[in-house]
């Protein structure tokens, strides 16, 4: 049977969306784009353009109070500047709709049609809590997709794998108590968050940690992970660890996260189990090897389907 292609959700205002002069890599999602459709000579990705989530997909995690207030662009100063981005343009609420809406037609994808890999070239944001964002996240995709997938589609157990270079501390704080939602976080120990939440499994890397140690540990976490059950796995698959980026701490190789890469989908295949991917965070100065990464992800993904 032929299998599915790899799609990928990306729209223009990943990139249009924030304001030039934020402290923020706006490019990066357009240029990664333009990278992919520059070297996926095979055309194994199939682009999507993402719809906007509802309120009601939002409100299934978040807080009615925040989610009003976002809407209306009613956030106060405190709030947006805890989250970053600024200064805000007013796509910011259709950009955070649509990113939270890639995911959720990724997850579509994969829970009902029959695809073995879907992503959406933006996301993963983490650290947005119920009733308040962080850290450049708004809203908190991985937690909006794993409320759907677990009360509309009927899926029994979600492993979120958080391999972003910061703990996935607002995902954990949401599943702390849920016991269909396992939260994986492999991060540096002093890199924000500075105040961690605790995941259902947590590693601390301590800064300029490289290749060698890191996929050692990745190769245990993995080999834990196989005697669990689960029907879904989100990859936040952050490329922050790599040593010239900005916020990251880590000494990750382009290789180093190649090998990565390929470890989590062997591991992915061994197990038999859909997965959508989450873009994650990437702040390299220069931005290319950021770019460079992103597109070494999901050229991968692409191969691995087909």
């Amino acid at each position: 049977m032929k299998s599915h292609p790899f799609t990928l959700y990306f729209d223009e205002i990943y990139s249009s969306g924030l304001d030039r002069t934020a402290r923020f890599p706006v490019d990066r999602y357009s240029m990664v784009a333009e990278k992919l459709i520059d070297l996926d000579k095979d055309q194994r990705i199939n682009w999507a353009k993402p719809r906007l989530a509802t309120k009601e997909e939002i409100l299934s995690i978040h807080d009615q109070a925040y989610v009003e207030r976002f809407l209306s662009h009613q956030l106060g100063e405190k709030e947006i500047r805890r989250i970053g981005l600024r200064p805000w343009k007013k796509a910011i609420v259709e950009r955070t709709l649509r990113l939270t809406g890639g995911a959720l037609d990724a997850l579509e994808c994969v829970t009902t049609g029959g695809h073995k890999i879907a992503g959406n070239m933006a996301g993963g944001t983490h650290h947005a809590f119920r009733g308040e964002g962080a850290g450049y996240c708004i809203f908190n995709d991985l937690a909006v997709c794993a409320a759907k997938a677990l009360n509309v589609f009927g899926l029994g157990h979600i492993l979120i794998l958080d391999l972003d270079v910061h703990q996935g501390d607002g995902t954990a704080k949401i599943f702390e108590s849920n016991q269909q939602v396992y939260t994986v976080s492999l991060h540096g120990k002093n890199n924000f968050p500075f105040r961690k939440q605790i995941s259902d499994y947590d590693v601390e890397f301590e800064n300029e940690t490289g290749d060698d140690e890191y996929l050692k540990v990745l190769e245990g976490v993995l080999h834990k992970l196989s005697a669990f059950q689960f029907d879904l796995i989100f990859f936040q698959a952050g490329v922050d660890g790599l040593a010239s980026d900005a916020l990251g701490l880590l000494q990750l190789s382009r290789e180093g996260l190649l090998k990565r890469n390929d470890m989590v989908f062997s591991w992915r295949e061994s197990m038999a189990l859909p997965m959508v991917i989450f873009m994650g965070g990437g702040y390299a100065k220069p931005i290319e090897d950021s770019v460079y990464s992103f597109t070494d992800l999901f050229l991968e993904a692409g191969r691995r389907v087909v």
